[in-house]
């Protein structure tokens, strides 16, 4: 097997930290996890964790957006393809019933945003990394509506929020009460879809008319 290249290496290592601490921060929370107990597990010294992030705020901060990129690009898999929308709702309930409560990813997000509440930079950083969340629910709304030939019923990025709005406090009420149905997220886009092609419907027979009455 070759021999890693100084590059190669210290991107495996911080592969390895991150990875680490993913785990760490979902099973222990933000509080109880320290960079040296990263260091420990990853097997690592405590100086390759520091010359990778200079603080616990910032380490936690790459785990969110490794674990955002992840999840949403899961579902942007789910939404993808050419059949039918019941087909591509039903994979994303199935996501969604796996996902939404989850008790260590929930609970990391709402310990960090308490901790970046008195951190006017983190606090920044998170709502910079929300924003890029909401961009990427609304690229993928889009990608739906646009691969039935559909408009939505409101611009994308208002779709997004209310779509992420409710996913982050069903999400919320599920850690604490996991009886609760995650439908009710699906249900919401199935509805904003088929307002939409009612509207499309609507629009595609106004034409009509006023091209007969021409």
């Amino acid at each position: 097997m070759p021999r890693l290249t100084r590059s190669e290496s210290q991107a495996r290592t911080r592969a390895d930290l991150l990875a680490t601490a993913r785990d760490l921060f979902l099973t222990d929370g933000y509080a109880k996890t320290s960079l040296e107990r990263v260091a420990e597990e990853a097997g690592y010294s405590k100086g390759a964790v520091y010359s990778n992030f200079r603080t616990k705020k910032e380490l936690c901060l790459e785990v969110l957006g490794f674990i955002h990129e992840t999840k949403f690009s899961e579902v942007g898999e789910l939404l993808a393809g050419s059949d039918e929308l019941e087909d591509r709702l039903e994979r994303f309930q199935d996501w969604a019933a796996r996902t939404l409560g989850d008790v260590g990813w929930t609970m990391l997000e709402f310990e960090f945003a308490i901790v970046a509440r008195d951190d006017p930079a983190l606090q920044a950083a998170l709502v910079s990394s929300l924003g890029m969340v909401r961009g990427t629910i609304a690229a993928q709304l889009q990608g739906l509506a646009d691969s039935m030939g559909l408009t939505l019923p409101l611009p994308a990025e208002d779709a997004a929020t209310a779509v992420l709005s409710l996913g982050l406090g069903l999400g919320i009420q599920r850690a604490i009460d996991p009886s609760l149905s995650a439908g009710l997220i699906t249900d919401a886009v199935r509805a904003m879809l088929y307002q939409a092609q009612n509207l499309t419907a609507g629009s595609a027979g106004s034409i009509r008319r006023d091209s007969a009455g021409g």
